[in-house]
């Protein structure tokens, strides 16, 4: 069992330790929430409604009316308010209700509010912190400076994956499962050099040859940019691939062989929205460093999109077989053997939050049966 043991034979089931709310969490492109309009998210089960107000203020509310508790993301904004679509009861952006339209003129309106959370816009995306809003201003958004650089192009992706979210850190973290992707990849043979962990994170690097196959023509356009920059030479006869979970986050960078400069960078994170965290709404953000020839990256840019749609379709359909797995055994009943994952495993248990009967039992170790 990959179930994560002590002496004592107490266990934490992985598959079951929620994502630990007090971090920042996109729900959204910023695109898509245009002024005057509400979108419908939702964080482990717990529905919240996005907003803009005529003026472009960003607000993040609990997505139900005090009132009788329909979605408030069916209303709609006036103004600087948000009316909710069945009686029309206001709300200001700290989810204080400012207006009940039939009372009497001169009525208080109730005092009770709807939740509201602290949010924030970053790298094209809505954030917001589903946790304890006094530690807000404390955590930092996450650092991705490729973003902002002139001299990479980012492209963006969200999907819905039905599994638990702690599959695809694991998925991400494991490059020895490239046999799932060798039609795309070719005969790839990665090799891991070493890995460290410190708090809140673990790092691994890996050493990428290909052998006889090529791989698609797609991965070879993502690395071009680099591969045709004039400094920043190395010795390196191989591609080098470095994994980092930095929880929640994970960020993946390729160098190219003879190459230290960065040639891509996907940053992800797996957002779970359902109660019991079996679904989570992926985003990742996929930065690809220019080659020097101007607009070439954009003759390039739809194989890269069409091999990276591909990956990542593979990586869903197999993290959501593992999730059914789970669901038909009732139980984690895979063998993991990679000792990179087992720290990996131990590291989402700690800085996770497990049930209740869970967070009872031993101290983790760093083994499994």
């Amino acid at each position: 069992m990959s179930a994560m043991n002590d002496r004592s034979g107490s266990t934490i089931d992985l598959r079951r330790v929620a994502i630990n709310p007090d971090y920042w969490y996109p729900l959204a492109r910023s695109k898509d929430l245009k002024p005057g309009k509400t979108i419908g998210a939702c964080f482990g089960g717990e529905p919240i409604v996005l907003g803009r107000t005529s003026s472009g203020v960003l607000f993040a509310l609990e997505d139900r009316c005090a009132h009788r508790q329909v979605p408030l993301h069916m209303g709609v904004i006036e103004g600087e308010s948000l009316r909710c679509a069945y009686h029309g009861w206001c709300y200001d952006t700290t989810g204080k209700i400012t207006r009940v339209p039939y009372l009497p003129k001169g009525s208080l309106p109730p005092r009770r509010t709807v939740r509201s959370y602290p949010c924030k816009e970053a790298y094209g995306l809505i954030f917001v912190f589903p946790g304890d809003p006094k530690k807000a201003e404390k955590v930092s958004l996450p650092d991705i400076p490729e973003w902002s650089s002139p001299e990479y192009f980012t492209m963006y992706f969200s999907r819905t994956v039905r599994c638990h979210y702690t599959f695809l850190h694991e998925n991400l973290m494991d490059m020895n499962h490239q046999f799932l992707h060798r039609r795309l990849m070719g005969n790839v043979q990665p090799v891991m050099l070493s890995f460290e962990q410190g708090e809140g994170y673990i790092e691994a690097r890996y050493k990428f040859r290909h052998d006889r196959e090529q791989p698609h023509v797609g991965s070879r356009f993502l690395v071009l940019g680099a591969r045709q920059a004039t400094k920043a030479r190395s010795e390196r006869d191989f591609e080098l691939m470095v994994v980092r979970t930095q929880y929640p986050y994970q960020v993946l960078t390729v160098y190219p062989a003879q190459v230290e400069t960065t040639a891509v960078k996907l940053w992800a994170v797996y957002v779970p929205t359902d109660r019991e965290q079996r679904v989570n709404r992926s985003f990742g953000l996929l930065m690809v460093r220019k080659p020097p020839i101007p607009g070439l990256i954009y003759l390039a840019w739809p194989i890269m999109r069409y091999f990276t749609e591909r990956v990542f379709r593979q990586d869903k359909a197999i993290v959501e077989a593992e999730q059914r797995a789970y669901d038909q055994q009732g139980a984690d009943l895979n063998q993991e053997v990679f000792p990179l994952l087992l720290k990996l495993r131990q590291l989402l248990a700690e800085k996770g939050v497990a049930p209740e009967h869970q967070l009872a039992q031993a101290p983790l170790s760093n083994g499994c049966v």
